[in-house]
């Protein structure tokens, strides 16, 4: 077979025979991608869900057409009619790209573990707690180990070059105080790195965890290696440096269990019939299913000069829900009162003496 090609390569011009080359390589890249479409539809129809074999191919399907014909070419490089210099180029430009399409490749094989125990580890039930720890995890995990491939498929590139070795063999003269100056320069970049790590294992906070931070209540959208997302309950997001989570106190309602107390606090006048009010309220959380069934109290917790503070004690599931049934209670307990005790509504009580009994 390489008799052939060679014999064949000898009687075409040059530049017409590394073009078939290079078109040769292309075509295989493009015949291997139309080969995984069928397969890819087929799997999307036949399995509903998760596949791991679709997950190979969504994340494998791209950087093929490029990984293929570029190690074809390689393999073919050696039949190209090319100078000695061009042929150096040629290689080198080839050796790189291959070195990149390799990192590529890393990175997408740590994606379809990723994917694998997002699937197994799915979050959106309703007790998720161990689920948002392994993401958490999992999460700055990939980023951190993605950070350290682009690193090193960098450098990698750079020492392939003679002339980066010799500037590489120099700088290691005063790498001494190079670190020692680097070590200043970054020593934030180098604290929020090391709390990510801190986050990460010892997880004072997870994926979707429910935050009051900055006055603020969102939930934990992204942990990445120097900052948090918080998506806040109007949709906007508000970014943190992650040493900020190990430096200031926060409120995590989902901790350890999403299931929360709510209250809501009604103030009447000191007539209203304290005993009614609880009937209502234990009427109203059995026919809501927000409502967990736990702890459903009625209270008056103080006096004020003018009105009757009672609070509504209630639990929930999570916060979301906590939140909603709060507005319920407070809602129709007010609709309660005025229709049954409107006399019982906050009231100013003036006191008005005659004048002449004050003589």
């Amino acid at each position: 077979m390489y008799e052939i090609l060679t014999d064949l390569s000898n009687r075409t011009p040059s530049l017409i025979w590394n073009v078939l080359i290079i078109l040769f390589s292309i075509l295989i890249g493009v015949f291997i991608k139309n080969l995984l479409v069928p397969v890819v539809r087929k799997y999307s129809v036949v399995e509903q869900g998760y596949s791991i074999i679709r997950s190979v191919i969504r994340h494998f399907k791209l950087i093929f057409s490029f990984f293929i014909p570029l190690l074809i070419l390689n393999s073919l490089l050696p039949l190209m009619k090319l100078e000695p210099v061009t042929r150096s180029i040629f290689q080198k430009t080839i050796e790189i790209a291959l070195t990149v399409c390799f990192a590529v490749i890393i990175i997408k094989i740590i994606r379809i573990i990723e994917d694998y125990f997002y699937n197994r580890f799915d979050y959106t039930k309703a007790d998720n707690l161990k689920e948002r720890k392994i993401r958490t995890q999992l999460q700055f995990i990939r980023k951190l180990l993605v950070t350290i491939i682009i690193i090193i498929t960098i450098a990698i590139i750079l020492l392939s070059f003679e002339s980066m070795r010799k500037i590489g063999a120099g700088l290691l003269t005063g790498v001494g105080i190079g670190g020692i100056i680097i070590g200043f320069a970054a020593q934030k970049s180098l604290g929020n790195l090391l709390a990510g790590f801190q986050i990460a294992f010892t997880q004072p906070m997870r994926i979707d965890d429910v935050l009051i931070v900055e006055g603020e209540w969102g939930r934990v959208e992204e942990i990445t290696l120097t900052y948090v997302v918080v998506n806040i309950w109007d949709k906007r997001r508000l970014i943190l440096p992650i040493q900020y989570f190990i430096e200031t106190p926060f409120q995590n309602w989902t901790r350890t269990t999403a299931e929360i107390l709510g209250t809501v606090f009604i103030y009447t006048d000191f007539t209203i019939n304290v005993k009614a009010l609880r009937q209502e309220l234990s009427k109203l959380l059995q026919s809501n299913s927000l409502w967990d069934g736990k702890v459903n109290v009625l209270q008056v917790t103080d006096f004020k000069p003018e009105v009757m503070e009672i609070r509504c004690l209630m639990s929930c599931r999570n916060s979301g829900e906590a939140f909603d049934l709060r507005c319920f209670v407070r809602e129709n307990m007010i609709e309660f009162i005025k229709n049954e005790y409107p006399e019982s509504l906050t009231k100013t009580r003036v006191s008005l003496k005659s004048e002449s009994k004050a003589q």
